[in-house]
Formats: C-alpha cells, structure tokens, sequence
C-alpha cells in the first residue's frame, strides 16, 4: 500500500477542559505538526466520562479512543482524574474480554503547559491504532440497519 492509500484511522479523543484540552490549544498555536485523524471532544473533567461514551463512539465507527486529562494530583475537580483511572483500566480489561484489542483506547496525563508531550503523544496513539487496523467488532453497519 503506498503512503497516499494508507489506512487512516479515526480516533475519537475526550480530553479535560482544563489540562489536555489546553495542551492541543497550545500545540496548534505553536504550530506543532501532529496527525488530523483526531477529532477532539472537550468534556469537563475525564472523570466524567462514562464508558457508554466509548463504547458509543466505537459503535458509531471510530477505530481508536484516547482519553486524556490532567495530572494526578492536578485534577480541577480534585480527584476526577483518579476515578477516570479506574474505569479505564476495568474498560481496557473488558473490551479485551469481549475480544477487541485493548490497544484501541488509550489513556494520557497531558496539563496545558504541555504542548510537545501533546504532539508526541497524539503521534503515538495515531501509530498504535493504524497498526490494528479498522476497528470491525463493535462497529455497526449502518446500511444493513435500514
């Protein structure tokens, strides 16, 4: 496959208002490169996401998850970030279980002083993902619904 047909993968990305949400401000205005193939959803604090958020938008067709937040310790809403921690480990363990690899979500402490680690690790997560593929398990095909 040449590198104009290679496969691009969507990843739905949830970050903190606060810290990571900031992070990718400061990385576009540094105008740091970093893949397009993520599309960004600003949430209030990452311990506000429920799991029905991911599996919803790997249903809905994207191929990879990152989410993203503030610091331990640096949480705005003091330890919304730990809860987050929690549920995405149960989360990771459960869409292996059912037989999705793991590595189609990932997870990641970016404040918004931080602007390479942003790039970086918005590489990283592009790479992980186009290594797996398309996501086929969870994804629900819309044409045969109708």
């Amino acid at each position: 496959m040449s590198a104009d047909n290679e496969f691009q993968p969507r990843i739905a990305a949830f970050f903190c208002n606060w810290c990571t949400y900031g992070g990718a401000d400061l990385a576009g205005v540094s105008r740091l490169q970093y893949p397009a193939n993520i599309r960004a959803i600003r949430i209030p604090c990452t311990g506000r996401l429920k799991p029905t958020f991911i599996l919803s938008a790997f249903r809905q067709g994207v191929d990879g998850i990152w989410v993203s937040g503030c610091h331990p310790g640096d949480c705005h809403y003091i330890a919304g970030n730990m809860h987050a921690r929690r549920r995405f480990a149960v989360l990771k363990n459960l869409l292996e279980y059912v037989g999705m690899e793991p590595d189609r979500l990932h997870f990641s402490w970016i404040s918004s002083a931080e602007a390479s680690k942003f790039q970086q690790t918005a590489i990283e997560v592009t790479e992980a993902v186009r290594q797996l593929g398309p996501a086929r398990f969870l994804f629900r095909d819309i044409a045969k619904v109708a």
